[in-house]
């Protein structure tokens, strides 16, 4: 069976898409980036909680802060790429559903009421949409380098507050040369998935 999307477009979301390590100078425009976001705000989460928060690092200045938090081995590309994004979990999102679940406005407190609740519910569902923002960084045409390898308390003091946690940080850009590492093994359909 094949999938209706056509070929081209799903090379460029996953077959031929790289986690990339290096990006040319090429700046990453606002227009793009709210481009991206507004085809991705439209994917689903539970409740349409929509608890991702992104906080996008422009300045030298700040981007110097973030770097001091980086891993060693993410400081330089860090540094180089032409834009960077902190992905955060807010842990007050309850606070948008009246709005963004209208229907069923009590969700607030009937379901998130408790802080361990919404902790819970904003970290798995903002994890899903950093997934569908990489995967809209690369329908713009570009590339994102996900990166889990910095000070997650530190990120959390210079860039957040409480109520947020930072996810991961993506560095944005066009690819550029020596970008990408061989691609690793993946898990056969076998392997990952079992029918009861």
């Amino acid at each position: 069976m094949t999938l209706a999307l056509d070929t081209a477009a799903q090379d460029l979301l996953f077959r031929e898409a790289h986690t990339a390590n290096a990006f040319t100078d090429e700046p990453v425009s606002d227009e793009q980036i709210q481009a991206v976001y507004d085809l991705i705000k439209l994917a689903p989460t539970a409740f349409n909680q929509s608890p991702l928060r992104i906080v996008l690092v422009r300045s030298a200045e700040a981007r110097e802060r973030l770097v001091s938090h980086m891993a060693e081995g993410n400081r330089a590309k860090t540094a180089a790429a032409p834009l960077v994004a902190i992905l955060a979990a807010d842990n007050e999102f309850h606070e948008e559903l009246p709005t963004l679940f209208p229907h069923f406005p009590q969700a607030k407190d009937v379901f998130f009421s408790e802080r361990a609740a919404r902790e819970q519910a904003a970290a798995a569902n903002a994890t899903l949409q950093a997934g569908y923002f990489i995967l809209g960084i690369r329908a713009a045409g570009l590339a994102a380098g996900p990166m889990t390898g910095f000070d997650f308390a530190g990120v959390q003091k210079e860039f957040l507050d409480d109520d947020h946690t930072p996810l991961m940080v993506v560095n944005i850009g066009k690819p550029g040369a020596d970008a990408f590492h061989p691609r690793s093994p993946r898990l056969s359909f076998d392997q990952a998935v079992t029918t009861v």
